[in-house]
């Protein structure tokens, strides 16, 4: 029996109304926290594996930041953000998000969450990069992500009013009148076949995830591709922050993909950076040192790995409680061959997060009406340039419980009205085949090399020309959504001309007081300054060609 408001070229072909339903394109934690705090408001949840095992939020090892112990204050955990994203966090939203942290993991505790407590019954907490107290809540060690997940997942499985279609990937939103009304869903039959279908709705929420599939060396998971933002970007949606994306500094190097992550919470505990020939390294660059910001750990890391490799030394600050207290990061380590107990574990950044994503206000609502976004896929401005470590899980349930509210207010007046020749015009689309990964391939590599750690104008205009052809090519939605994606950020990393948090330029090193402002961008208007700045007029670019 299909849910209310789907229809595909195999059903009688009508007019489509979807009274009370939300849809939610994403099973991670913003989507599910987002459908679970909407009850009793019917929602559907399109997922594009088992619910509950696919995305990013599954992976997620640090925990979730509050200011829940007794010395901690909201105000300290605002500064702390604020200071992280390097002069391009909006204070307001940054307050917002800490105010309401505490309420939220009270909130994941009722949902049956596990959070690591002492003998008394405190939450346990541990500090992370860039923290100046200890605030971040933990389950079993390193295992957040993924007990906090399934302990969600029984609460959506529970949920009389949430209906989940597994295996099934958004390849458009559908807009009728200036307003998204639903999305085009590619659906796995149980024969192994694929459906097009179009599911309608009186309110859509992205929940897709990041973008970090872009890059060669990454933490995120298969199908972490930018295509929430792509798909926002195509029918319109303002991206904000595009170029800022965050590169964690100690995945294990190792040839798997996606790459294992050695957790913040490692140097939170007092491991060490060290280079090739055993000398501790990140004292000389930043007082706080391994715990400095993200972005900065990232570059030295990135130059020392180039220069005979960085190791992520455990062996003094914790030693034989390896395997007890971060078991995920303990069996990656095996698993690559390597005892942490005994010897320093090789690292080097992978794209973990990004900053950018779709433009939301503090109720996760999109510049396209009928559109929100929350979680990885959303710039609600509460990162700026740099993302404050495990400040994205909690955006991800802040945010949902915000848009749960926003949409549960209106969704009793809320009607939407989809006319047949609308519907047969998307449903006729045939639905698309996965990507060449011989073209995957090489969009990584030109990302990596020219959008990545370290950039340059003539690189990223290489990144540019690489992300307009295959936008224009026949690929499939897959990777047009992935050129699309790319060219967002490629375009807005070419427009800034200063060094800030995340984004670098070799070629323009410094922070540039001037430029101190959030970047926004239109597809439309992004493939226009690309043509531009890649045609043969603009000598900028001619090294590059």
């Amino acid at each position: 029996m299909e849910a209310a408001g789907v229809t595909h070229l195999g059903a009688e072909l009508r007019s489509s109304f979807a009274p009370n339903r939300a849809l939610i394109i994403g099973g991670g934690l913003g989507g599910l926290f987002t459908a679970l705090q909407l009850a009793p408001h019917p929602v559907t949840v399109i997922t594009g594996g088992r619910l509950g095992e696919t995305g990013s939020s599954p992976l997620a090892q640090g925990g979730i930041a509050a200011a829940m112990g007794e010395t901690d204050t909201v105000e300290a955990h605002t500064a702390d953000t604020i200071r992280a994203g390097d002069g391009l966090v909006d204070e307001a939203m940054a307050g917002m998000l800490a105010r309401e942290a505490p309420a939220r993991i009270v909130e994941l505790l009722d949902l049956g969450v596990p959070f690591d407590k002492d003998l008394e019954g405190r939450l346990l907490l541990s500090r992370e990069a860039a923290h100046s107290a200890r605030r971040v809540v933990k389950v079993e060690g390193d295992m957040a992500g993924a007990v906090i997940m399934q302990a969600l997942t029984r609460a959506v499985q529970a949920a009389d009013h949430i209906t989940v279609i597994e295996d099934a990937w958004a390849e458009d939103l559908v807009v009728h009148k200036g307003r998204v009304v639903g999305a085009a869903v590619s659906r796995r039959l149980e024969d192994g076949s694929r459906r097009r279908e179009v599911h309608i709705a009186v309110a859509v929420v992205m929940a897709t995830g990041g973008a970090g599939g872009l890059y060669e060396v990454t933490t995120n998971p298969a199908g972490a591709t930018g295509s929430g933002l792509a798909m926002a970007a195509k029918a319109g949606a303002v991206i904000a922050d595009a170029e800022f994306v965050q590169f964690h500094p100690t995945a294990i190097l190792t040839d798997a993909d996606p790459a294992p992550l050695a957790t913040e919470a490692l140097r939170g505990e007092g491991a060490k950076l060290i280079d090739a020939t055993g000398r501790r390294f990140m004292s000389e660059i930043h007082q706080d040192a391994e715990l400095a910001p993200r972005d900065i750990v990232a570059r030295a890391v990135f130059d020392k790995a180039h220069a005979g490799g960085a190791f992520l030394d455990c062996r003094e600050a914790i030693g034989a409680r390896f395997e007890e207290e971060f078991p995920r990061v303990y069996n990656y380590c095996q698993e690559a061959g390597i005892d942490p107990v005994r010897q320093p574990i090789p690292v080097a950044p992978a794209a973990h997060y990004h900053m950018g994503g779709v433009l939301t206000d503090a109720n996760g609502r999109t510049t396209l009406n009928g559109l929100w976004a929350c979680g990885e896929v959303a710039s609600t401005g509460v990162h700026g340039a740099n993302r404050l470590a495990s400040n994205s899980l909690l955006e991800a349930v802040v945010f949902g419980a915000r848009i749960a509210r926003d949409v549960g207010l209106h969704m009793d007046t809320m009607v939407v009205h989809v006319s047949r020749k609308k519907l047969r015009k998307v449903l006729e689309r045939k639905a698309g085949k996965a990507a060449d990964p011989d073209r995957v391939r090489e969009l990584r590599r030109v990302m990596s090399r020219h959008a990545g750690v370290v950039r340059d104008g003539a690189g990223l205009c290489r990144a540019m020309r690489a992300a307009l052809a295959l936008g224009n090519s026949k690929s499939g939605p897959q990777l047009t959504m992935m050129a699309t994606t790319a060219l967002m950020i490629s375009v807005a990393a070419w427009m800034r001309h200063e060094s800030r948090g995340g984004h670098y330029r070799s070629d323009y090193p410094k922070a540039d007081e001037a430029l101190r402002q959030r970047s926004m961008l239109t597809l439309k208007q992004a493939r226009k300054i690309a043509a531009a700045a890649t045609g043969s007029a603009n000598p900028d670019c001619e090294e590059s060609r």
